[in-house]
């Protein structure tokens, strides 16, 4: 089974375009152009019924004490948790490609709708939900993609996971409004075979030059 992209590189810094936030002189970050990157598949196990994609940064501070703080830094030994930017579920083999912008444009304030997604597919409450709950501004309920916008503090850079999962069944067992954490748990037992494109950013200038 395998995952490719056009749009981002495995190891490589994923482009502004793909970003939430993209890096700022005065402001250190403005707003990106949070298009979904172009995604396409081949060598599904047999018997595979639908697909699964989750994106998630592995690298998101336990504690948001020092983020985004003038004069602080998020140290590189603080603990890190997952941070789920896009999870599609009920996604069909065919046809074997996402395009480019095709679930994604711009950023959205007060999160996009969902959980009804393009093509039939079903996609999760991402993790800006969360983020930003306490901002009057932003507060919403974000469903599908929303890029990379990592603290323009810290020291460590992030790491962005894009996993397409085949699965044995063409539902995934999730209803309503689910997380990634759901979607990870909904599928144990049910993967044929999985695949991946590990992608960098940091908005943190001394990191990303």
């Amino acid at each position: 089974m395998k995952l490719s992209s056009t749009s981002i590189a495995h190891g490589q810094t994923i482009s502004g375009e793909f970003a939430f936030c993209i890096p700022h002189a005065q402001d250190h970050v403005c707003l990106g152009g949070n298009r979904n990157p172009q995604l396409s598949w081949s060598d599904l196990p047999a018997g595979a019924r639908s697909l699964v994609l989750i994106c998630h940064d592995p690298d998101v501070p336990s504690s948001g004490d020092e983020v985004n703080k003038e004069g602080l830094t998020v140290p590189a030994s603080l603990a890190r948790i997952d941070f789920f930017h896009w999870v599609v579920v009920d996604l069909p083999p065919a046809p074997a490609e996402i395009a480019a912008g095709e679930f994604s444009r711009d950023v959205t304030p007060r999160g996009k709708a969902g959980p009804a997604g393009p093509r039939g597919t079903r996609q999760g409450l991402n993790d800006y939900t969360n983020w930003f709950a306490g901002d009057k501004d932003m507060a919403g309920r974000y469903f599908g993609y929303d890029g990379p916008c990592p603290p323009w503090n810290d020291e460590i850079m992030h790491h962005y996971v894009f996993t397409l999962y085949a699965l044995d069944m063409d539902r995934c067992p999730v209803d309503g409004s689910f997380t990634g954490k759901q979607a990870r748990e909904a599928i144990r037992g049910h993967v044929l075979g999985e695949a991946s494109i590990t992608a960098t950013y940091s908005l943190n200038r001394q990191l990303s030059v």
